[in-house]
């Protein structure tokens, strides 16, 4: 349900996804994957953009869409790997790195925890023709987890770790994830905040002055988080 009561759009996703397919995406949007998803962040940008490794073969065929989550995966006596969870890690931090990576991987769908600012949206992912999917709230790794059919590869995995290294998964009902930003670069995150900052005046009304305002008390819109 949204902030009125009313249901969410529940949407199936096929990767690799289509211009088409992201273009009927809207903020707001529950989203389900099925197809191949990759995971990188900064392990995986530092050993591509900035050392110049190529990308593995055939990965741009089989995905666009790059998860920035670290899983919890063991290997098995027969040398695959069984995947018990995958936790999203918080997409802000990678930010400088998206707009190369859009360039050299093609990826047009960029899922993680949190979001990016709307500045992000519309400087890196709209020119790319790329959307933003976010997890839906905190512990959601093991549900995550059962949309992951098999680990059809990983590499780097020595060098960078579990957490680090590139996992290629094929999923099915991947997911519930909200989409954050669209095509035109609306965000969801964005929209909700301004509705947040639009009341606080209303929340502070009637109150008293700081009591503690010589140890940095404030009631300074200006100085809200939101």
């Amino acid at each position: 349900m949204d902030g009125r009561g009313a249901k969410l759009a529940e949407v199936g996703l096929t990767i690799p996804a289509t211009q088409e397919d992201l273009a009927g995406l809207t903020p707001g949007n529950v989203v389900y994957l099925d197809g191949c998803v990759y995971t990188a962040r900064e392990g995986v940008y530092r050993k591509v953009l900035e050392e110049g490794a190529p990308l593995p073969d055939g990965l741009a065929a089989a995905s666009n869409a790059n998860f920035h989550c670290s899983p919890a995966a063991a290997r098995e006596p027969d040398g695959t790997f069984n995947v018990g969870g995958v936790t999203a890690t918080a997409s802000f931090r990678f930010s400088k790195w998206m707009p190369r990576w859009f360039e050299v991987s093609g990826a047009k769908v960029v899922i993680g925890k949190g979001g990016m600012s709307g500045a992000d949206y519309r400087e890196h992912f709209v020119p790319a023709g790329a959307v933003y999917l976010t997890t839906v709230g905190y512990g959601t790794g093991a549900l995550l987890g059962r949309g992951i059919r098999r680990v059809r590869d990983v590499h780097w995995l020595d060098e960078l770790g579990i957490a680090q290294a590139m996992w290629v998964f094929e999923v099915e009902r991947f997911g519930p994830f909200l989409v954050d930003s669209d095509l035109e670069g609306n965000s969801l995150f964005e929209e909700q905040g301004r509705l947040v900052n639009e009341n606080l005046d209303r929340v502070y009304a009637g109150l008293r002055p700081p009591a503690l305002r010589r140890y940095g008390e404030t009631d300074d819109r200006e100085e809200e988080l939101i």
